[in-house]
């Protein structure tokens, strides 16, 4: 398993998220300040198998665009998650 964690501006967690969800992921939302994005901004937390990664990450890319100029317009960490536990 993989866990992606996703930080994107709060203003495209809506389409993000409901993308996601009807792709049947199932996303964690954190909301989160500062830091890459400089502003109010959303993590989300997604659990999925490896080769999912690239499908998330084409969603997640769809439905965020660059606040600014010379902006990202989200940041994207994978890691791997050797325990996956829903309880």
């Amino acid at each position: 398993m993989k866990l992606i964690y996703a930080i994107l501006h709060e203003n495209d967690s809506g389409d993000a998220i409901e993308a996601l969800t009807n792709n049947g992921f199932t996303v964690t939302r954190l909301s989160s300040k500062g830091g890459f994005l400089r502003s109010g901004n959303v993590t989300l937390l997604i659990g999925v198998e490896p080769d999912q990664v690239a499908h998330v990450t084409s969603l997640v890319k769809q439905h965020t665009t660059p606040q600014a100029p010379n902006q990202h317009a989200a940041t994207l960490f994978v890691l791997d998650m050797p325990i996956y536990v829903k309880l």
